[in-house]
């Protein structure tokens, strides 16, 4: 197969099996999108998702946030960890929104990494998930796959990022990231990965991973 076939093929593949894919963070507007993603860093969705309605709860808005004070927002989500750089970020954050943008999240880039404990990934989440502008937003998953598929050479996230914008038509990226995400979850993870399973790694993936599969399967079951 050639490259440009196997981008075909992860398409189609992911297409048929996720027709129609849900955003895994919950919220209603780009302000909790943003607090929500800016959770995630570290975390489980899943820990995220447990966490926000309680924060929300008390402040769903800018305004409403910075009357909570930094310890009470630590507080509060300390489950997801990280809290003392994610509780000042949120609290920091909201204010910049009030004093420079009337209380609402910015689409733009370059205006949402330069807030507190908001880094590029955040950005793209943001810009792809609330504006549905463009963005290919690298996590663990999308890194480990592009290796194993050989779409990338994994020395990077950022690099990884650049092999999938490069590779990937720019209309399939929002859609692409988040089925890659859910791939990766369900039938490529990290741990416990069964390749019979994982049809996309199975038809197009790095010689050397399958390789190190199949002697890691036949070193397991000879100590059987």
């Amino acid at each position: 197969m050639t490259k440009q076939e196997k981008v075909e093929f992860v398409i189609n593949t992911l297409n048929e099996i996720y027709p129609e894919i849900p955003i895994p963070l919950d919220h209603k507007d780009p302000y909790t999108l943003l607090i929500a993603v800016l959770l995630s860093a570290q975390s489980t969705d899943v820990k995220v998702n447990q966490i926000t309605p309680l924060l929300f709860e008390k402040a769903s808005t800018p305004y409403e946030m910075v009357k909570l004070s930094v310890e009470e927002i630590r507080e509060i989500i300390k489950p997801v960890g990280l809290s003392p750089m994610k509780s000042k970020g949120i609290h920091g954050l909201s204010e910049i929104l009030i004093e420079k943008y009337n209380g609402k999240v910015p689409a733009s880039f370059e205006a949402l990494e330069s807030f507190p404990a908001v880094g590029h990934k955040t950005a793209s989440v943001v810009m792809a998930q609330a504006f549905n502008v463009p963005a290919f937003p690298v996590d663990t998953h999308i890194h480990r796959l592009m290796y194993r598929w050989n779409l990338s050479n994994g020395k990077s996230v950022a690099q990884t990022e650049k092999d999938a914008k490069r590779l990937f038509p720019e209309e399939n990226w929002n859609k692409l990231h988040l089925q890659i995400i859910w791939y990766g979850r369900e039938y490529s993870p990290a741990r416990g990965w069964n390749l019979d399973k994982d049809i996309i790694t199975k038809t197009i993936g790095r010689k050397t991973v399958l390789q190190a599969y199949a002697k890691n399967k036949k070193e397991t079951r000879t100590k059987k």
